[in-house]
């Protein structure tokens, strides 16, 4: 489903026709999206599409070469320190004082900000799951607990956008599951919304509610993912069906006598097809099969996962 993004209060970030020139490459040309409160949106591309300088753009580690970043109302060109206030980030690896504790760490940078409270600060290292480890010297954490650390001091200050950078690499498996549970939380919880880049697809899947992918610096589709996609499905709109019945030539025949009824591919080995169509007609489907003595064995949503979709829209680029 095709994402429209409209003006809205509650959009937290926007990207104007932003691009980024390098001598005369173009890495960032003309993209634009946004994102709203509370959301979780996965930045997708291929090696080189230009993450990381989109990135690096909205939080102002680089100019941009025309374009703008909305951030909250304010510009990131124009009005940096109003607009940036409002952002947290990881960019690359969270960096900390290795011989002092993770409390230390996170009053060291509630010192150097303003308006941070203790309550604040006890909120958050609740929130992110290090409660018991704050006492430890950041040293002894392991790359799950500096990575929570991390996210624990973006969160300080109250921002309304998180941007994280890769956020799992070199977790393990249980990390990476945490790291999905903390962003779900957070987003829920503080309703900040949160822009994230990484090169798993299947996490990225799990953990956003959209995605937006570029490819050579240009956008390429925006599409929401998941449980949303499922309940923002319109009635009257065609979807994949895996259908599995005793004999799929047959089927085949009769189905195309349906109108509205699709026949994408056919596994004559399995006995299996997919079609294109609506929920409306698959009673009609059903009918039609058991009135010419065909069994149906299973019939149940042929979904393409976000690497398959992802593969299509950059026509098989390389993840990153």
């Amino acid at each position: 489903m095709k994402v429209e993004n409209k003006t809205d209060q509650n959009v937290v970030l926007k990207l104007e026709k932003v691009t980024k020139q390098i001598g005369k490459q173009t890495i960032v040309n003309q993209l634009s999206f946004s994102i709203k409160k509370g959301e979780i949106v996965g930045l997708l591309g291929p090696n080189g599409a230009g993450k990381t300088t989109t990135i690096r753009m909205i939080v102002g580690l680089i100019g941009m070469t025309e374009g703008d970043v909305i951030i909250q109302g304010s510009s990131i060109k124009n009005q940096f320190t109003k607009a940036i206030r409002h952002v947290g980030a990881i960019v690359e690896n969270p960096e900390f004082y290795p011989y002092m504790s993770g409390l230390d760490n996170l009053k060291q940078y509630q010192r150097m900000t303003d308006g941070i409270t203790d309550e604040r600060l006890n909120r958050v290292v609740e929130l992110v799951g290090l409660k018991d480890a704050m006492n430890k010297r950041v040293k002894a954490y392991s790359l799950g607990m500096r990575q929570r650390l991390g996210i624990a001091q973006a969160l300080l200050h109250e921002p309304s956008i998180l941007i994280l950078d890769e956020p799992t690499n070199g977790l393990d498996p249980a990390g990476i599951r945490e790291m999905r549970d903390y962003l779900k939380q957070i987003a829920r919880e503080e309703g900040i919304a949160i822009l994230v880049s990484s090169h798993l697809l299947s996490e990225m899947e799990l953990t956003c509610s959209r995605v937006v992918v570029i490819q050579q610096g240009k956008f390429v589709t925006e599409r929401v993912i998941g449980e949303m996609n499922a309940s923002a499905k319109t009635s009257n709109e065609r979807t994949r069906i895996m259908l599995r019945v005793n004999d799929a030539a047959a089927a085949a025949g009769h189905i195309r006598e349906l109108k509205g009824i699709s026949i994408e591919s056919i596994n004559r080995p399995d006995n299996e097809l997919i079609l294109m169509m609506q929920d409306k007609d698959i009673p009609d489907l059903i009918t039609l099969l058991s009135a010419n003595s065909l069994a149906v064995y299973r019939i149940a949503d042929a979904k393409q996962s976000l690497e398959d979709e992802f593969l299509k829209w950059t026509g098989g680029g390389n993840i990153a």
